[in-house]
């Protein structure tokens, strides 16, 4: 059986271990924090139940609790792997350590994957191993989000890349080849662009963020849901995108260069932020939001499912 090797079991690294696990393979996590493993065991049993309940799965969710195991060193975790899914602290120092072990610890035909949210891996991965390292950057939580980023580094192989994408495939993730290194990648920018915006709409009392959330919750999210900016654009203008710049380009230039350099978040921005939403969901209710939030994804990719029988929804 083919294994995989996870590194770090926060809620990321196990998202990735029942993913691996439900497309049948051997996964072995380590996680220097010693507590980390029961955190992560429960974690998996409760969502794989959830998942199995709206027709997600593909296995069952006591196979891919047989199907992981926690082991003590990473030497164990990555031995015979297939691919090494790095999940650890989102700190370059961090990750030039990390990836240093990994290097001799893995044979060269292991592919060494970071799940950073914005760091390319030609910052932390020794050269002795970036032909065989990328970036595997995942929606959060990935077992809803099925997309995958895939960002090699100048000296990573196609083969490489082709070779995990494969293996990502299998796991029902899709992947997305980004073209060059960026920091951020292209996830986290379009999402960063978003915030920019919603910050400075809030900071300049244009809405609130109750109004902000809700416009985007019951309106652009929505659309989003169905179909990216493009594709959207394309179908809101009769003629379509090129009609659509036609008519809005200018409008969006004019709102772009209106705001002027970026301007950072400051504490005065965090602070309204964070009133409205703890007002929302206060901090000691933060895990039930989140498990709220999964389980309308889980509905709603249930619903997206043709072959699904009426009464299993």
């Amino acid at each position: 059986m083919s294994r995989i090797g996870i590194i770090g079991a926060g809620s990321i690294g196990s998202a990735f271990a029942l993913l691996f696990a439900d497309a049948g393979y051997r996964v072995r996590v380590y996680d220097p924090d010693l507590s980390a493993a029961a955190r992560s065991q429960e974690t998996i049993s409760n969502r794989a139940s959830q998942l199995a309940q709206y027709g997600l799965l593909r296995s069952d969710h006591e196979r891919i609790s047989r199907l992981i195991d926690y082991v003590p060193t990473v030497a164990e975790a990555v031995n015979e792997a297939l691919l090494v899914q790095e999940s650890g602290p989102e700190d370059v120092v961090q990750k030039r350590q990390i990836f240093a072990d990994l290097t001799a610890a893995t044979s060269p035909h292991t592919i060494l994957a970071s799940s950073s949210s914005s760091i390319p891996t030609s910052r932390f991965v020794p050269e002795t191993s970036a032909e065989r390292a990328l970036i595997a950057h995942p929606g959060n939580p990935p077992y809803l989000l099925r997309i995958i980023e895939i960002v090699g580094n100048p000296a990573t192989s196609e083969e490489v890349l082709s070779r995990a994408e494969s293996i990502y495939a299998k796991a029902d993730l899709t992947p997305v080849r980004i073209r060059q290194e960026i920091e951020g990648f292209v996830f986290n920018r379009l999402q960063g662009a978003v915030l920019r915006e919603a910050y400075a709409l809030v900071s300049e009392g244009t809405v609130d963020p109750d109004g902000l959330d809700t416009l985007v919750r019951d309106g652009l999210g929505l659309r989003w849901a169905v179909l990216g900016p493009f594709a959207t654009s394309d179908l809101n203008v009769r003629g379509g995108i090129r009609a659509h710049a036609k008519r809005m380009g200018d409008a969006y230039q004019r709102m772009a260069s209106g705001r002027g350099p970026s301007e950072a978040w400051t504490e005065a921005m965090i602070d309204e932020v964070e009133a409205a939403r703890r007002r929302e969901v206060p901090l000691s209710s933060w895990d039930d939001a989140v498990a709220d939030r999964d389980l309308e994804l889980m509905k709603l990719l249930n619903s997206r499912q043709p072959n699904l029988r009426k009464e299993d929804r």
